[in-house]
Protein backbone atom coordinates (compact mmCIF):
# COMPACT_ATOMS: atom_id res chain seq x y z
CA UNK A 1 0.00 0.00 0.00
CA UNK A 2 0.93 3.52 -0.76
CA UNK A 3 0.56 6.33 0.64
CA UNK A 4 -1.14 9.68 -0.46
CA UNK A 5 -1.34 12.84 0.56
CA UNK A 6 -4.57 15.27 0.23
CA UNK A 7 -4.36 18.59 -0.36
CA UNK A 8 -7.82 20.54 -1.06
CA UNK A 9 -9.02 24.19 -0.54
CA UNK A 10 -12.17 23.37 1.28
CA UNK A 11 -9.72 23.13 3.90
CA UNK A 12 -6.85 25.21 5.66
CA UNK A 13 -3.49 25.19 3.79
CA UNK A 14 -1.13 23.79 6.51
CA UNK A 15 0.42 26.52 8.63
CA UNK A 16 3.29 23.95 9.28
CA UNK A 17 5.46 20.92 8.18
CA UNK A 18 2.60 18.84 7.78
CA UNK A 19 0.01 17.71 4.89
CA UNK A 20 -3.83 18.19 5.80
CA UNK A 21 -4.26 14.94 5.29
CA UNK A 22 -2.75 11.61 4.79
CA UNK A 23 -4.54 8.32 3.47
CA UNK A 24 -3.08 4.87 3.14
CA UNK A 25 -5.72 1.62 2.17
CA UNK A 26 -9.23 2.90 2.68
CA UNK A 27 -7.82 4.67 6.41
CA UNK A 28 -7.66 8.65 6.15
CA UNK A 29 -5.49 10.54 8.68
CA UNK A 30 -6.77 14.20 9.21
CA UNK A 31 -4.39 16.49 10.58
CA UNK A 32 -6.02 18.72 13.52
CA UNK A 33 -7.87 21.54 12.20
CA UNK A 34 -8.15 24.71 13.42
CA UNK A 35 -11.41 27.15 13.22
CA UNK A 36 -9.26 29.30 10.02
CA UNK A 37 -11.49 30.04 7.49
CA UNK A 38 -10.31 28.41 4.10
CA UNK A 39 -10.73 31.38 1.76
CA UNK A 40 -8.92 34.11 4.35
CA UNK A 41 -6.57 31.82 6.16
CA UNK A 42 -8.00 33.83 9.40
CA UNK A 43 -9.51 32.64 12.73
CA UNK A 44 -13.11 32.85 12.22
CA UNK A 45 -14.96 35.45 14.94
CA UNK A 46 -17.47 34.22 17.73
CA UNK A 47 -16.85 31.78 20.52
CA UNK A 48 -16.54 27.93 21.42
CA UNK A 49 -19.55 27.07 19.22
CA UNK A 50 -18.56 29.21 16.01
CA UNK A 51 -14.89 27.86 16.10
CA UNK A 52 -16.26 24.71 16.74
CA UNK A 53 -18.56 24.54 13.70
CA UNK A 54 -15.35 25.59 11.57
CA UNK A 55 -13.40 23.33 12.67
CA UNK A 56 -16.26 20.45 12.08
CA UNK A 57 -16.47 22.16 8.49
CA UNK A 58 -12.92 21.85 7.44
CA UNK A 59 -12.92 18.16 8.63
CA UNK A 60 -15.99 17.87 6.70
CA UNK A 61 -13.92 19.22 3.17
CA UNK A 62 -10.59 17.50 4.09
CA UNK A 63 -12.75 14.00 4.71
CA UNK A 64 -14.73 14.80 1.34
CA UNK A 65 -11.39 15.42 -0.63
CA UNK A 66 -10.01 12.04 0.55
CA UNK A 67 -13.50 10.40 -0.44
CA UNK A 68 -14.88 10.17 2.96
CA UNK A 69 -17.06 11.87 4.91
CA UNK A 70 -17.83 12.58 8.69
CA UNK A 71 -20.23 9.45 8.96
CA UNK A 72 -17.32 7.42 7.95
CA UNK A 73 -14.85 8.98 10.79
CA UNK A 74 -14.00 6.59 13.60
CA UNK A 75 -11.92 8.38 15.76
CA UNK A 76 -11.91 11.95 16.84
CA UNK A 77 -9.48 13.84 19.24
CA UNK A 78 -10.92 17.13 20.48
CA UNK A 79 -8.07 19.90 22.04
CA UNK A 80 -9.32 22.48 24.11
CA UNK A 81 -8.05 25.32 25.61
CA UNK A 82 -10.71 25.93 28.48
CA UNK A 83 -12.72 22.81 29.63
CA UNK A 84 -15.36 24.96 30.71
CA UNK A 85 -16.03 25.08 27.07
CA UNK A 86 -16.97 21.52 26.56
CA UNK A 87 -20.74 21.43 26.88
CA UNK A 88 -21.13 24.27 24.34
CA UNK A 89 -18.55 22.43 21.95
CA UNK A 90 -19.91 19.08 22.48
CA UNK A 91 -23.33 20.80 21.52
CA UNK A 92 -22.44 21.40 18.10
CA UNK A 93 -20.18 18.64 17.70
CA UNK A 94 -23.62 16.52 18.23
CA UNK A 95 -25.21 18.08 15.52
CA UNK A 96 -22.25 17.30 12.85
CA UNK A 97 -22.41 13.48 14.32
CA UNK A 98 -25.42 11.47 14.01
CA UNK A 99 -26.55 8.64 16.05
CA UNK A 100 -23.61 6.71 15.45
CA UNK A 101 -20.70 9.23 17.02
CA UNK A 102 -17.14 8.10 16.51
CA UNK A 103 -15.12 7.37 19.59
CA UNK A 104 -13.89 9.97 21.01
CA UNK A 105 -10.70 11.54 23.40
CA UNK A 106 -11.16 15.34 24.87
CA UNK A 107 -7.90 16.97 26.43
CA UNK A 108 -7.74 20.69 27.28
CA UNK A 109 -4.35 21.75 26.50
CA UNK A 110 -2.39 25.04 27.50
CA UNK A 111 -2.62 26.84 23.74
CA UNK A 112 -3.52 26.17 20.30
CA UNK A 113 -1.93 27.44 17.55
CA UNK A 114 -3.35 31.02 16.33
CA UNK A 115 -4.67 31.10 20.12
CA UNK A 116 -7.75 29.25 18.82
CA UNK A 117 -10.36 27.66 21.65
CA UNK A 118 -10.66 24.42 19.62
CA UNK A 119 -9.00 21.98 17.16
CA UNK A 120 -9.86 18.36 16.33
CA UNK A 121 -8.32 15.97 14.60
CA UNK A 122 -9.91 12.41 13.12
CA UNK A 123 -8.90 9.14 11.77
CA UNK A 124 -12.01 7.75 9.21
CA UNK A 125 -12.56 5.30 6.42
CA UNK A 126 -13.21 5.75 3.01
Amino acid sequence: MQRAIIATDAAPKAIGPYSQAVTLGDLVFCSGQIPLDPASGELVAGGIEEQTRQVLSNLRGLLEAAGSSLEQVLKTTVFLSDMGEFQAMNTVYAQFFGADPPARSTVQVARLPRDAKVEIEAIALR
